[in-house]
């Protein structure tokens, strides 16, 4: 499988506004913040324009909330349809069900993401209402108090105090802290509730997969922290075709856990960070396995067996492999 037809799967999944929806099935077939984050990581160093315009659509989905952040940057939301929604219509729009809508990581990892442009070059804000949106998000979050705030975190279930979304956060505020104006006593406290979760994701979650985004691509824990928290995961949930979510997860759990696909490319990349290739080459080694010959990676296989869920292909999954096979290609050029 080469770069191109990763990339082609990837496309399928963008949207003529530069959003991505998460997957082509009539249960993903949504904008989630998040998903369009992770989505476009590939080309965060690409001359192509696409990072950008997938942040630029989603800064024009702010501004139509716009209002929102300003309730809310004076009161902290209540109810769960108050927070900035998590996911959203093709068409850039609410979708009024009730959702888990508390994910202070997103709003994190957006933060992340522009700041992450912006270092590698992109014009990421086209006028100053995108960085009164900027601004507003960090307020939003100090509104909100996230490094004491309960949120439905990445799997968007349990409310509690999550450390990938305290991560997330920190990590999105020190990369604008130079763009717009973000209290330093914001970053410490995060750090400080980071330390005190880690290596645990929350309170009821000792191991999770999510945890890895602190490592990748967030680089927001210390190495040792890093070295405990990949070793937890593949000890605890590694499974043979991907790395379920916590222990007991319930969603497509049929018998045993659902093992996530993404997992294996992303274990791939947190061990590409730290320097050790050899790992890195086992994680593609294992990614590669658990690949479809269209390249289509679901979000899933059904725990034990070789069924994907519907949910095929998943653009978070496709960006992970993509990703990973850049670096691959990349040392494998160093070593010739």
């Amino acid at each position: 499988m080469n770069q191109q037809q990763l990339h082609s799967v990837l496309e399928s999944m963008r949207l003529p506004n530069g959003a991505y929806v998460a997957s082509t099935s009539d249960d993903y077939d949504y904008v989630w913040i998040r998903d369009v984050c992770y989505a476009v990581m590939p080309y965060l160093n690409s001359k192509c324009s696409r990072y950008e315009k997938a942040y630029h659509a989603l800064l024009t989905l702010l501004r139509k909330y716009e209002w929102k952040l300003d309730i809310h940057t004076e009161q902290k939301p209540y109810y769960l349809h108050e927070y900035i929604h998590a996911r959203y219509s093709k068409d850039l729009e609410e979708i009024p069900v009730e959702w888990g809508h508390a994910q202070n990581d997103a709003i994190g990892i957006l933060l992340f993401g522009i700041g992450q442009g912006l270092q590698n070059g992109k014009p990421m804000l086209r006028d100053k209402v995108d960085h009164r949106i900027v601004q507003k998000l960090v307020d939003y979050l100090e509104c909100l108090e996230y490094w004491k705030s309960p949120d439905n975190g990445m799997w968007e279930e349990n409310v509690e105090i999550h450390a990938s979304s305290v991560g997330a956060c920190v990590a999105g505020l020190k990369a604008v802290k130079t763009l717009v104006n973000v209290p330093s006593y914001m970053i410490e406290k995060g750090e400080k509730t980071l330390d005190e979760l880690l290596p645990c994701e929350s309170e009821t979650k000792e191991v999770d997969l999510a945890l890895l985004s602190l490592i990748y691509p967030l680089n927001v824990v210390t190495r040792e922290q890093a070295i405990q928290i990949v070793d937890r995961v593949t000890d605890r949930l590694e499974r043979e075709r991907g790395v379920i979510r916590y222990e007991n997860d319930i969603y497509y759990n049929e018998g045993s856990e659902a093992e996530w696909c993404f997992g294996f490319p992303w274990l791939g990349l947190c061990y590409e960070q730290l320097g050790e290739l050899d790992k890195m080459s086992e994680y593609w080694s294992k990614t590669m396995d658990i690949t479809p010959e269209s390249g289509k990676i679901p979000e899933l296989y059904i725990g034990g067996t070789n069924i994907p869920n519907k949910n095929t292909p998943l653009a978070w999954s496709i960006s992970m492999a993509y990703q990973l096979q850049v670096r691959m290609a990349e040392m494998q050029e160093n070593v010739s």
